[in-house]
């Protein structure tokens, strides 16, 4: 396959989405085909049926093959779901020479102390990310490398998952006949594609309110700060509506769509919806005074939900105030007047987010609706990998040729040949390898 070409796979609770994008001349990412399937054998993010999920796969990646004339390989999956949860940690090393700088290493060392953390069983560390460092007591340092010090210690904020969860993805993507090229944090991609980095300097919180789930990531300084997966989203009030009304499914999820609002206050006592009844039965009436009603009950305890963590995270705290406010994206963010009750209930500016800060301009509207924001986000994370492994591949080049050419030469260059360092690789690549290796073992 191209190398800049990447594949982002959605795996949610009501949709698996297949994207394909490319970054253009302008660098900016191109959509060139996008599939998209009813997700059946996922429950709150968390995949309960083998099988369903692997035909939901194929499902949405022929559509887009179809739409995008390529073939399929490599993609890049995002996970998120119930099981997720995060903590803060603070941890230290003691270095054996003060007198040389800190360097790479002894970050890696301190990155890979958190990982010995005792977890609950079945549970790993998925995601470390240092918050700020202190050098010798020396506190808010963002970048440590290159400083003198003896002590070097580091707040995280470090994503804990399950691990069988994770490997059930891996095992539905590689049975769907595809190669897991890279995981990563389903909130973390979203905010990628429709956070711009001011927002993130400022300080913002994303929540992505999708089908079963709903995700929360806030970001202050440019550094995500805090992580949260709640388990409920769009279903539940999908749920509300067909026990409240006594209607089927399918009815209540076209109700909240066409009619639904998250405010009450704005519906007529007499404006009535008729629905068809089930085979020769009576149509049933509501009033879509009642339907806001159900829909609003269930809102504000997800935003209750979510702004809890958003306070534990510390927003109330000068110093972490998110300046930018709230971002709603997902599909659950298009529910009419949302934006409104959210503002009122956390006194925090809102707006709903598009994917569209890294899209080319002429890209599709379907593309930049809410709907699709963690799949523009996987792309780019995928497009991201290609850069990273082709710089790294340059550089190894580069080394290969010095080297070369010292020895038919036979002199001692003017400076030594650095053998390239590859970049810190962030845990989801050890992650995704862990995964790929556990795969491969098991068949």
């Amino acid at each position: 396959m191209e190398n800049n070409i990447a594949i982002g796979l959605d795996i949610g609770t009501t949709k698996i989405v297949a994207m394909i994008g490319r970054k253009n001349e302008y660098g900016k990412v191109e959509i060139l085909g996008i599939g998209k399937s009813k997700s059946l054998g996922v429950h709150r993010g968390v995949v309960n049926n083998i099988t369903q999920t692997i035909q939901s796969i194929q499902a949405a990646v022929q559509e887009a093959e179809a739409a995008a004339d390529i073939k399929i390989e490599d993609v890049t999956v995002g996970i998120a779901g119930q099981h997720i949860r995060s903590l803060q940690h603070s941890d230290y090393i003691t270095r054996p020479n003060s007198e040389l700088v800190i360097d790479e290493e002894d970050i890696e060392q301190l990155i890979n102390q958190v990982h010995k953390l005792v977890m609950l069983p079945g549970e790993e560390i998925i995601h470390v990310l240092p918050q700020e460092y202190k050098v010798d007591g020396q506190a808010e340092i963002k970048e440590p490398i290159g400083m003198y010090g003896g002590r070097l210690e580091a707040n995280f904020h470090v994503v804990v998952g399950q691990v069988s969860s994770i490997r059930n993805i891996g095992r539905c993507v590689k049975s769907a006949g595809l190669n897991l090229e890279g995981i990563t944090l389903e909130p973390l991609a979203s905010a990628n594609a429709v956070l711009s980095q001011e927002e993130k300097e400022a300080g913002v919180a994303l929540i992505d309110i999708g089908g079963g789930t709903t995700d929360l990531a806030v970001f202050k300084d440019g550094i995500i700060r805090h992580t949260a997966v709640i388990p409920f989203g769009g279903n539940v009030i999908t749920e509300d509506i067909k026990e409240g009304c006594s209607i089927i499914e399918k009815q209540a999820e076209l109700l909240k769509i066409k009619f639904g609002s998250a405010w009450p206050g704005e519906n007529k006592d007499n404006e009535i919806v008729s629905i068809p009844g089930l085979r020769g039965r009576e149509p049933k009436e509501i009033t879509l005074k009642n339907l806001s009603k159900i829909i609003h009950a269930r809102v504000v305890e997800i935003i209750e939900q979510v702004y809890l963590e958003i306070k534990n995270y510390g927003h109330e705290e000068q110093k972490k105030k998110l300046i930018a406010g709230i971002v709603l994206t997902g599909g659950g963010s298009q529910l009419k007047h949302l934006k409104q009750l959210v503002e009122y209930i956390t006194g925090m500016d809102t707006r709903i987010g598009y994917p569209n800060e890294h899209l080319a301009g002429d890209s599709d509207d379907e593309v930049t609706s809410p709907l699709f924001a963690t799949a523009v986000g996987l792309v780019m994370d995928g497009l991201k990998r290609h850069e990273r492994k082709k710089a790294e591949a340059k550089a190894q080049e580069k080394y290969e040729e010095q080297k070369e050419q010292a020895q038919e030469t036979n002199e001692e260059p003017e400076e030594p040949i650095k053998e390239p360092k590859p970049e810190r690789r962030s845990f989801l690549d050890k992650l995704t390898e862990r995964v790929k290796d556990f795969l491969d073992n098991a068949e």
